[in-house]
C-alpha cells in the first residue's frame, strides 16, 4: 500500500443506540387514556389492547441491547387519578464495550392520587461492560409507586459470567417536594470478586431492589418477608403522609430469582397483577 492509499484508508465510527420515549396518560371517562406519545430512535413503547385499568405499557429497545457510548430515555407522566404499569419487552442485555459506557436515563412523574408500578425485566450484565442507569421519580401527595430494578450478573446456565466491568445505579425519588429515598449502588471493575464477599451478595449473581411508597406498606411487610425468604430482607418506614417499603433480594442465578419476584410483585401490585410479558 503506498502512502496515497495509506491516506485515504477511512475507519468508520461504530454504531451507537439512540433514542428517547415519552408516554403521558390520565384520568378520563373514568379509566387511565392515553394523552401523549413520543417515540425516537431505537426507543419505542406499545400498549396491549386491553381496556381495563391500568393502562399497561411496554418498553421496547429496537436495538436488541446496549453496549459503550449508547444512549437510552424514558418518561412516563402520570396524572392526577390516573394508573399505569410499566415493563419491558424483553430482559435489557448490557454488552461487552470498547469504550465509553451505556446509560439509560428514567424519569417517572405521578400526580396526585395517581399511581405508577416500574417493573422492567431483568437487566443481564455481560463481561466487561460498562453500564450507568439514573432514575428519578416524583411523587404528588397522595401518589403511589412501586418500582423494580433486578439485575444478573452473568448467565451461568449459557457458561457467561461477568467477572469485571462497571456498573452504576442511581435512584432519586420525592414526594410532595421532599426527598424520601435515594440510593447510588457501585460495583467494578472487578465485579465477581466484589460479589462473593460475604458482607455483599455471598456469591449471589442476580439481585433485585424493590421499592413501594403507599400507605399500605405495613400491612404487606410480612408476607413480603415470607416470598423473600432467606436470600434478602424488607423494611418498612414512614414518609410524609405515606410509608416506604424496601426490599433486597439475592440469589444464585436470574431464574431463582425470578421465582420469588413474580410472587413478591402479584402480593405488591394488588389487583394489577403481573405484567402480562412476565413469565417463569
Amino acid at each position: 500500500m503506498d502512502m496515497i492509499e495509506r491516506g485515504l484508508t477511512f475507519v468508520p465510527p461504530a454504531q451507537r443506540v439512540a433514542g428517547t420515549a415519552q408516554l403521558a396518560c390520565d384520568r378520563n371517562g373514568g379509566r387511565t387514556r392515553l394523552r401523549r406519545l413520543y417515540q425516537d430512535g431505537s426507543a419505542k413503547i406499545r400498549m396491549p389492547a386491553v381496556s381495563a385499568d391500568p393502562l399497561e405499557a411496554v418498553l421496547i429497545n429496537t436495538a436488541g441491547g446496549l453496549t459503550g457510548g449508547d444512549r437510552l430515555g424514558w418518561e412516563i407522566d402520570v396524572g392526577p387519578g390516573a394508573s399505569a404499569t410499566i415493563t419491558t419487552q424483553a430482559c435489557e442485555k448490557v454488552y461487552r464495550a470498547a469504550s465509553d459506557r451505556a446509560e439509560v436515563q428514567v424519569k417517572l412523574t405521578v400526580g396526585a392520587g395517581g399511581r405508577i408500578a416500574w417493573l422492567p425485566q431483568e437487566t443481564i450484565v455481560f463481561d466487561r461492560s460498562a453500564f450507568a442507569r439514573r432514575l428519578d421519580l416524583e411523587l404528588a401527595a397522595g401518589a403511589e409507586a412501586l418500582v423494580l430494578e433486578a439485575t444478573v450478573f452473568g448467565r451461568l446456565a449459557m457458561g457467561e459470567r461477568a467477572t469485571h466491568g462497571s456498573f452504576h445505579d442511581r435512584w432519586r425519588v420525592s414526594q410532595d417536594g421532599a426527598l424520601v429515598h435515594a440510593e447510588d449502588f457501585r460495583i467494578g471493575p472487578g465485579i465477581a470478586a466484589i460479589l462473593s464477599r460475604s458482607a455483599v451478595a455471598g456469591g449471589a449473581i442476580a439481585m433485585a431492589t424493590v421499592l413501594m411508597i403507599s400507605s399500605r406498606v405495613e400491612a404487606l411487610l410480612d408476607p413480603a418477608r415470607d416470598i423473600i425468604g432467606g436470600q434478602g430482607d424488607a423494611s418498612v418506614w414512614s414518609v410524609k403522609k405515606s410509608g416506604k417499603l424496601l426490599a433486597r433480594l439475592f440469589a444464585e442465578d436470574g431464574y431463582q430469582l425470578r421465582k420469588r419476584l413474580v410472587p413478591l410483585v402479584e402480593l405488591l401490585n394488588g389487583r394489577a397483577g403481573l405484567p402480562k410479558l412476565w413469565s417463569l
